[in-house]
């Protein structure tokens, strides 16, 4: 049998955001005798070990906040130069893409592939507009166009959406059976008493996430219920902000930081409602999550519809409606549902499902784009190290 199709996977990062906990849920279940995952990062994250013992390789180069735009356009093109063996460069960077797509492209690599996982670029103004730049030629670029939404389809490749294929955010559904038992023992561990209104969030602590209005929601609601604590799950820049900002509001004993986690699939079940006021988004991960445990979802009116599982979990609250209102959202939907799975697998969300797909559309695309004498190439040496920096000479 022949080697792996290895394909370039480009990120800032492996760390637990949206988009890279859909590549490791993709990454785990593809079939790694036919499709085998390399990266191009430009900061270590939290699934850099997990990726090497799975047989990927881990390269990296500096960030444009290290070095400036021209140097960053230099070692990408002398990475993507001196690394033309790949044939397929999967790009994560939402409009950052157009500069890795253009890149791939001088550098022969046939299949180039822009895939969207948001609605808007993060950051101030400045940023945004070099974001735009940045973005200007991703579809003249690349061969191939995937969103997680057609919201994120919009945004990125909004002349061209009868070219773009959609993959699901899927998930493992198998760990996402909800159980009493995990339930209780979770909530042990927290120390939350059994009559306690859990709250849950999990995302990074970044701007988009919206943690202070979820903050004047929890405030609120703990004027109504005083027997109720809010959990945080995720890392981020504006973390210690926050932290400073729930002392302010003298709600530290009912606010409970803990951190990046690999057991959300366990903590989820400890919740009794998801509050999500995200500013925008693609189609989070954590809301199909949330509705596979049964558990009820209070969002932002503008977040995708296709995120509604049909489960009766998900309540829409406008971003302009007060916290008061929000706080009585939480107190009226926090109902559990069991028995989701089903419909959740019925939907398109079952990563099996995604994996099936994916995979065939790499081996397509190899097939259509590439030439015969390229499908099968040899390993690369085993005496190189699978973690590499690329910094430019």
């Amino acid at each position: 049998m022949g080697s792996p199709i290895r394909v370039l996977h480009v990120v800032v990062n492996m760390n637990r955001g949206g988009a890279e906990t859909l590549i490791m849920n993709l990454y785990r279940n593809i079939d790694r005798s036919k499709v085998q995952f390399d990266f191009l990062t430009c900061k270590e994250g939290v699934f850099d070990q997990e990726i090497l013992d799975l047989g990927g390789k881990i390269h990296r180069i500096p960030y444009i906040t290290d070095g400036g735009h021209f140097h960053y356009i230099k070692n990408l093109n002398q990475f993507l130069k001196a690394n033309n063996q790949y044939k397929i460069v999967h790009s994560h960077m939402d409009k950052m893409s157009g500069l890795v797509l253009k890149a791939a492209k001088k550098a022969g690599i046939t299949v180039r592939i822009a895939h969207s996982h948001s609605t808007r670029s993060e950051g101030k103004y400045l940023k945004r507009i070099y974001k735009w730049y940045a973005g200007i030629n991703i579809v003249k670029d690349s061969t191939h166009l995937i969103a997680c939404s057609k919201p994120a389809a919009e945004w990125l490749f909004s002349n061209n959406l009868d070219n773009v294929y959609y993959l699901k955010n899927g998930i493992d559904t198998d760990k996402f059976a909800f159980s009493s038992e995990i339930r209780k023992q979770v909530r042990n561990e927290l120390n939350v008493p059994n009559d306690c209104l859990v709250i849950g969030h999990v995302g990074s602590f970044t701007q988009p996430k919206n943690h202070r209005f979820l903050l004047n929601i929890f405030s609120e609601l703990y004027k109504m219920n005083k027997n109720s604590l809010l959990v945080l799950i995720g890392d981020g820049p504006l973390k210690n902000m926050f932290e400073v900002k729930v002392k302010e509001l003298n709600l530290q004993e009912n606010v409970k930081f803990l951190g990046t986690r690999s057991d959300i699939h366990k903590l989820l079940q400890a919740f009794d409602v998801f509050v999500f006021p995200s500013l925008y988004e693609g189609l989070p991960v954590t809301l199909i999550e949330a509705q596979a445990i049964g558990l009820p979802c209070i969002i932002a009116d503008h977040i995708t519809k296709e995120v509604d599982m049909g489960v009766e979990l998900i309540s829409y609250q406008g971003m302009n409606d007060s916290s008061i209102e929000w706080a009585n959202s939480v107190l009226l939907n926090n109902s559990r549902k069991n028995k989701v799975l089903d419909v959740i697998k019925s939907s398109g969300f079952d990563i099996k499902e995604g994996v099936n797909w994916l995979e065939s559309f790499y081996i397509d695309a190899i097939n259509t784009l590439v030439n015969k004498s390229d499908f099968h190439r040899k390993k690369g040496s085993t005496n190189v190290s699978n973690i590499m920096s690329y910094k430019s000479r």
